[in-house]
C-alpha cells in the first residue's frame, strides 16, 4: 500500500515515504517532500552552539528490498546480503561518513565489530554459508544465519547498522517484507544530498548482484576508532569504496560525496610557518552511555558527549626539524600516502556536563 506516514519524534518530524521502484521516482518523490517542508518552515539542517553546521538529527534510513517479499532479491540470495555485510565490515566510511553526531556501540547503527569483537568469528561461519552456492535457497536462511548476528551490543534486532528484523521472519507477518534496512544515514542538510545516499547504496547493491563480495573479515580493533573516525583516513577509504564501483561497473562521481566530509569534518583553520602547512579539522568523537541513574521521572542513562575529537594534519614536515605539540605534549603522528605529509588525532574534553567519564578532567576548550 502506498502512504506516507508523519509522525512527530523528539526533535524532528518524521516521514516515511511510500517505497519507489527506481532511483528516478525516489528522487522526485525526496524533493516534494523537502519541498512540502519548506513551505511549512521546516529544514533539514541545524546549528551547534559553536556554529558548526549539522544535519537534522535524524535519521535518513534506506530499506532495500522487493515489489514481494518472495521477490526481494536479499530473500532469493542470500549472497546480496553476505555481500553487504562483508564490504560494509571492510570499509567503515561507509559507518561514518553518513551517519549521525551519535557514534559507537550504542548509537542507533552500531558496527558488528564495535565492542562486539568475538561476534566476527560467528559471523564467518554464517557468512560461508550464505555464499555456498545451490538451488533455491529457502527464504528464511539470511534470517536464520544473521538475525543473531546482526544486532546491538543489548541483542536488539532493530538497533544494528544493517537491520533484517523485516526480511524474513517465520514467525511475524510483520517481520516477512523482505527488506534489509541500512540504519547509518543521517537526513543531511540538502536534498541532493540525500538522493546521493540512495544512488551510492543502489550502485553498491548492483556491484554485488554481478560478482559477490567476499572475504575473510578484518579485525580492526582500537584501529576502527583511532584510525576512521579521523576524515583523512576516512575519506581515503571511501575512496577505496568508489574505486570499488569504478572497477564493477556502477561508478558514481566522486565530487558528489565529498560534501559530507566537509559538513562531517570542516576546517577550523590553517596555518603556513615557512615551508610546513598545519591544518585543523573537526574529527568525530564516540559517545558513551553511562550506568543508571534515578532521576524525578525514572530511572536515566546519560550520554556522555563532553568530548571532541580534531584531526592535525601537516604537510611539509621533517621530523628530524619539527615537532607538532599539544599543551606540550608531542602529538604522535602517522606518514600517509604523500611524502612529508602526516595526520595525527587529539582527543579533549569541550564542556562539562553534570554526568560525564572522568569528571576530574576540566575544560580544554579556551
Amino acid at each position: 500500500l502506498w502512504h506516507i506516514a508523519v509522525t512527530p519524534d523528539p526533535g524532528v518530524i518524521e516521514v516515511n515515504i511510500p517505497p519507489t521502484r527506481n532511483a528516478r521516482e525516489h528522487a522526485t518523490l525526496v524533493q516534494d517532500v523537502f519541498d512540502a517542508g519548506l513551505e511549512a518552515g521546516l529544514h533539514c539542517e541545524r546549528y551547534q552552539l559553536d556554529g558548526r553546521q549539522a544535519g537534522s538529527g535524524g535519521g535518513n534510513h534506506i530499506t532495500l528490498g522487493g515489489p514481494s517479499p518472495l521477490s526481494s532479491p536479499f530473500v532469493r540470495r542470500p549472497d546480496l546480503l553476505a555481500s553487504l555485510v562483508t564490504f560494509t565490515q571492510h570499509h567503515p566510511s561507509l559507518s561514518f561518513l553518513f551517519t549521525g553526531l551519535f557514534v559507537g556501540p550504542t548509537s542507533q547503527a552500531p558496527r558488528i565489530d564495535e565492542a562486539r569483537h568475538d561476534a566476527l568469528y560467528e559471523l564467518e561461519i554464517a557468512l560461508a554459508r550464505a555464499f555456498e552456492p545451490g538451488e533455491a535457497p529457502p527464504p528464511w536462511l539470511s534470517d536464520a544465519l544473521f538475525r543473531n548476528l546482526l544486532v546491538d551490543v543489548a541483542g536488539n534486532t532493530h538497533r544494528a547498522e544493517i537491520c533484517i528484523d523485516k526480511l524474513f521472519d517465520p514467525l511475524s507477518a510483520h517481520g516477512r517484507q523482505g527488506i534489509v534496512e541500512l540504519r547509518a544515514f543521517e537526513m543531511p542538510p540538502h536534498v541532493r544530498m540525500a538522493i546521493a545516499q540512495t544512488i551510492l547504496v543502489r550502485a553498491l547493491v548492483a556491484s554485488f548482484s554481478r560478482a559477490p563480495y567476499r572475504g575473510p573479515l578484518v579485525r580492526w580493533g582500537a584501529q576502527l576508532h583511532d584510525r576512521f573516525l579521523l576524515p583523512y583516513w576516512l575519506w581515503r577509504d571511501f575512496e577505496d569504496v568508489l574505486a570499488h564501483l569504478d572497477a564493477t561497473g556502477a561508478s558514481v562521481p566522486r565530487e558528489a560525496f565529498r560534501a559530507f566530509l566537509e559538513l562531517r569534518c570542516p576546517v577550523v583553520g590553517v596555518l603556513q610557518a615557512s615551508d610546513v602547512r598545519f591544518e585543523l579539522r573537526n574529527a568525530i568523537e564516540p559517545w558513551h552511555v553511562l550506568g543508571e541513574e534515578m532521576t524525578a521521572t525514572g530511572t536515566a542513562r546519560f550520554v556522555d558527549s563532553s568530548m571532541e575529537r580534531v584531526e592535525v594534519r601537516v604537510e611539509g614536515l621533517v621530523p628530524e626539524r619539527h615537532v607538532v605539540l599539544v599543551n606540550g605534549h608531542a602529538l604522535p603522528l602517522r606518514s600517509t600516502r604523500t611524502a612529508s605529509e602526516f595526520v595525527g588525532g587529539v582527543r579533549f574534553r569541550a564542556w562539562a556536563p553534570p554526568h560525564s567519564l572522568h569528571p576530574h578532567l576540566g575544560i580544554h576548550h579556551p
